[in-house]
C-alpha cells in the first residue's frame, strides 16, 4: 500500500512538472518561457526617436514598446526574447568612421541619403527582405526608388525635410522677405545677426542655390565661385554654427538663419515671432532612412525592428517626437497625427502642417535648374572635388583670422613700445625735475 502511495506521488510530481515545463512561470498574467535574452544594437542620430511616455503628447518609448512588442509575440517564434541597445551620433561621419572601425556590430543605422548612396558602394549595407517588411505598404510611392537607392534594396524611409530660411518677424522687416530668396543671408542690413551652416555642404549650398549653381559640379571653378558669395557673406556673419542656432534664434540674438523646417518648429514653438520660408530659387532636402549593415549579427530581428517602426503607432509618435516630415502615408493620412501635430508644434502665426507638407520637395525646387539635391557630389569618384571644396571651406573659416591676429599683434607691440616711450620720457622728466629740487635746496642752505 506504501509503495502504491509513494507512486502516486510522483506520478503528480512529475506531471505538475511537464505542465511547469510546458507552460512557464507567469508574471502579472503573461506567461515567460524560459528563452536567451539576444542584444539588438541601434544606432541613430541623437534627439530621433520617440523615448518618453507623453499620452497627452501622442508620444511613447518606442524601443521599450517594441521590446515588449517582440518578447509577447515573436519570441515563441524565434526562441529567444530582445533587448535594445541604443546608442547616438552627431553626423553622418560620425556614424560611418563608427561603422567601418568599432569592434560592436550594429544591426540598425539609420543614414542621409548620401551617405546611403556611399555605404552601398563601399558594401557595408545588407540587402533587406521586403517579404519580412508588411508595414513597407506604408511607404508613400514618392519616397520609392530615390536616388541614393533607386531599386529600394537596402533602405526604408524614416523621415524627411526641407532646408528654409529661418528669420525672426520682429526684427526682420516685410519688404526683405517679400521676395523669399537666399539673398536675405546677404542683406548688410542685418550684419552681425546673421548665422551660417558650420559645414561646407549646407553652407555652400546656399550660395548655389541663389545663383543657380549646380551643386552637383565636378568643375572646380563652379565651386570657387559659390566659395566668393561666402567670401562676401563672411563679415556679415555673427558666426558659423549647427546646434547652437536654436538657443541664439530663440532667444533672439540672431534674426536671421538657414536650418531645417522640423528644427525650426521647436524654435517657434519657444519663440512665437520666428518663422520661416523655403527659398524661391530652390532649396536641398534630405531623407534618412534604416538600413542593416553587412557587419549585423542579428539580420532577422533587425527585420522586425524596421517593420515595427514603419507601423502607424511607432512612425507617429516618432514623427512628433521628432518634427519632421513622415514619408509614411499612414501616418499623415491619420487625423490623429495631424491633430497631435498641430498640439504639439502650432502657434499663433505658424502652421505646424504647412511648414512640413505645404510644399512637396518637387515644389520646393520648381525653379533649381540643376538636381535638387546633392546626388552625385558624394559619389566615391568625386573624391577628388570634395576634397577641392573641403580645402575652400578651410580657407573661407580661416581667411582674414590670421590678418586679424596679426593686426592685433602689432597694435599690442606698438601700444606698448610707445608706452614704454612715454614712460620713459615721463621717468627721465621727474628725475630730472628732481634734480633741479635737490640742486635748489643745496643753494638755499649755502
Amino acid at each position: 500500500m506504501k509503495t502504491i502511495r509513494i507512486a502516486l506521488l510522483l506520478c503528480l510530481m512529475l506531471i505538475f512538472a511537464s505542465v511547469l515545463c510546458s507552460c512557464g512561470s507567469e508574471d502579472d498574467g503573461e506567461v515567460k518561457r524560459d528563452y536567451p535574452t539576444k542584444t539588438l544594437n541601434v544606432y541613430n542620430w541623437g534627439e530621433y526617436i520617440s523615448d518618453e511616455d507623453d499620452e497627452e503628447c501622442g508620444l511613447f518609448d518606442v524601443n521599450s514598446a517594441f521590446e515588449e512588442f517582440f518578447n509577447k509575440n515573436l519570441a515563441d517564434d524565434y526562441g529567444f526574447y530582445v533587448k535594445v541597445n541604443y546608442s547616438t551620433y552627431a553626423t553622418n561621419e560620425d556614424m560611418y568612421a563608427k561603422i567601418t572601425n568599432s569592434a560592436v556590430a550594429y544591426d540598425i543605422v539609420i543614414p542621409s541619403d548620401y551617405m546611403i548612396q556611399k555605404m552601398i558602394n563601399a558594401g557595408l549595407l545588407m540587402p533587406l527582405d521586403y517579404s519580412k517588411l508588411s508595414n513597407y505598404r506604408n511607404i508613400n510611392e514618392d519616397f520609392k526608388g530615390l536616388y541614393y537607392d533607386p531599386e529600394d534594396i537596402y533602405s526604408v524611409p524614416y523621415t524627411y525635410g526641407m532646408l528654409g530660411i529661418i528669420y525672426n518677424s520682429e526684427f526682420v522687416d516685410e519688404e526683405d522677405i517679400a521676395e523669399e530668396s537666399w539673398s536675405l543671408l546677404w542683406n548688410e542690413k542685418y550684419k552681425g545677426k546673421i548665422l551660417q551652416f558650420n559645414n561646407p555642404r549646407d553652407a555652400f549650398g546656399t550660395a548655389m542655390y541663389w545663383k543657380d549653381l549646380d551643386i552637383n559640379s565636378n568643375d572646380p571653378t563652379v565651386w570657387n565661385q559659390a566659395l566668393e558669395l561666402l567670401k562676401k557673406q563672411k563679415p556679415l556673419l555673427q558666426g558659423y554654427v549647427n546646434d547652437e542656432i536654436f538657443n541664439k534664434m530663440k532667444g533672439a540674438s540672431a534674426y536671421i538663419a538657414p536650418y531645417f523646417a522640423g528644427d525650426f518648429l521647436t524654435m517657434a514653438a519657444e519663440n512665437e515671432d520666428l518663422n520661416l520660408y523655403y527659398p524661391k530659387e530652390g532649396t536641398n532636402y534630405f531623407v534618412d532612412a534604416m538600413c542593416i549593415p553587412t557587419t549585423s549579427k542579428n539580420p532577422d530581428i533587425a527585420h522586425e525592428y524596421i517593420n515595427y517602426m514603419i507601423s502607424v503607432e511607432a512612425a507617429t509618435a516618432n514623427a512628433l517626437y521628432i518634427g519632421y516630415a513622415s514619408p509614411n502615408k499612414a501616418v499623415t493620412d491619420s487625423d490623429y497625427y495631424k491633430e497631435m501635430l498641430s498640439y504639439n508644434y502650432d502657434t499663433e502665426y505658424v502652421s505646424a502642417w504647412d511648414v512640413l507638407y505645404g510644399k512637396s520637395k518637387d515644389e520646393a525646387n520648381a525653379s533649381y535648374s540643376h538636381n535638387p539635391a546633392y546626388m552625385d557630389y558624394y559619389r566615391d569618384e568625386n573624391v577628388d572635388i570634395q576634397s577641392h571644396v573641403n580645402s575652400l571651406w578651410e580657407s573661407l573659416k580661416t581667411e582674414n583670422s590670421t590678418e586679424l591676429w596679426i593686426h592685433i599683434t602689432s597694435i599690442s607691440i606698438v601700444v606698448g613700445v610707445l608706452s614704454f616711450a612715454s614712460y620713459d620720457i615721463y621717468i627721465k622728466k621727474k628725475r630730472s625735475k628732481d634734480y633741479r629740487m635737490r640742486d635748489k635746496a643745496k643753494k638755499q642752505q649755502k
